[in-house]
């Protein structure tokens, strides 16, 4: 929406001004606005504060990624910035279409239903539920807005955007012959493992057992029974059973050793420092590219997606042509 100088100055007559502090050591090395608003969505005013909060559940997801990099630590984090702050903008125009657009109201039983059943499913009930909210310090009535709006955002972005998304059989098969790289498998084996922990990477008792079990499987015992027995991760993968692995989901030296068998072999102890493997192969399969039955489904989803997004932006920019919204970040 085009507003005038005017029109402008008359809207923002009521905000206070930025107020730009540089924090001693500044987060990421920018400094940042306390508090300072980020935009400005018809009423609402969306913050710095709402952002680095909306952020934060990403945050230490990041910083652990990229501890050695703080570069790029800082670039991953800017980005995630900019799309939660894109995401508050969204909301506002989604809830002030709301309010603005002719809707239904929801009656206050509705609300009263999200929260009961709210509180059954995240608190188990009331009383840990107000003192949960209280250590937050959010009251039971800016609770049971926010249960509301994200409800209200919810059921119009499924109303404007992923209802009676149909991808057709015709767009699926013309996906799949358009992205034959994305459907090769690497060779492939079907393996199944014995891990025997060391102690120490130069403890030698782990290899000598190792050596033992393989002379036991030689001898006539099921691959399954020594790593049922043996092996040091039975409880998550039964048998030795690891699956259909690619070259790539193995660390080097074992996927070189795995690689190197032939169906229905065993191999010799494979030494590591911190752990000693025999390995079985029970199947090979050579490079190929995935059949699309097997990869209908996956294709489906792509597209569905692809669709929602395109639909999204659409819609979004649609409520923003007609709705005032202005940025105050660089």
């Amino acid at each position: 929406m085009i507003v005038t100088m005017r029109q402008d100055l008359m809207k923002f007559s009521r905000f206070v001004l930025i107020l730009v502090v540089a924090v001693g050591t500044p987060l990421f090395g920018h400094a940042q606005l306390v508090d300072g608003v980020w935009a400005v969505v018809a009423d609402k005013v969306i913050t710095y504060a709402q952002v680095e909060d909306a952020t934060r559940p990403i945050e230490a997801s990041l910083r652990a990624q990229y501890a050695a990099q703080p570069d790029v630590l800082d670039s991953k984090y800017q980005a995630a910035m900019h799309d939660s702050l894109e995401l508050l903008v969204e909301r506002a125009l989604i809830l002030h279409n709301y309010e603005s657009g002719g809707y239904n109201k929801l009656p206050d039983s509705v609300v009263d239903g999200l929260v009961e059943e709210n509180i059954r499913s995240r608190f188990g009930d009331r009383v840990t539920m107000i003192k949960t909210l209280q250590s937050e310090g959010m009251t039971l009535e800016q609770y049971r807005k926010e249960l509301l709006d994200r409800y209200i955002e919810s059921g119009l972005r499924n109303l404007n955007i992923q209802k009676d998304v149909i991808v057709s059989p015709y767009k699926i098969e013309t996906y799949y012959k358009a992205h034959p790289d994305q459907f090769k498998v690497e060779d492939q084996v079907k393996l199944r493992m014995i891990v025997l922990s060391k102690t120490s990477p130069d403890e030698t008792n782990t290899l000598a057992l190792a050596r033992e079990i393989t002379e036991k499987i030689k001898g006539g015992a099921t691959f399954n029974e020594m790593a049922g027995v043996y092996s040091q991760n039975s409880s998550q993968h039964p048998g030795g059973e690891w699956g259909w692995v690619e070259h790539s989901v193995l660390r080097k030296e074992l996927a070189d050793a795995a690689f190197a068998l032939n169906k229905g072999q065993v191999s010799a102890p494979i030494d590591t420092p911190d752990s000693v493997y025999v390995m079985f192969v029970e199947d090979k399969k050579s490079a190929q590219v995935s059949p699309l039955v097997d990869v209908r489904t996956s294709i489906e989803r792509t597209l569905q997606t692809q669709e929602q997004a395109s639909r999204s932006k659409v819609w979004i920019d649609g409520l923003k042509k007609k709705t005032y919204v202005r940025y105050f970040t660089s």
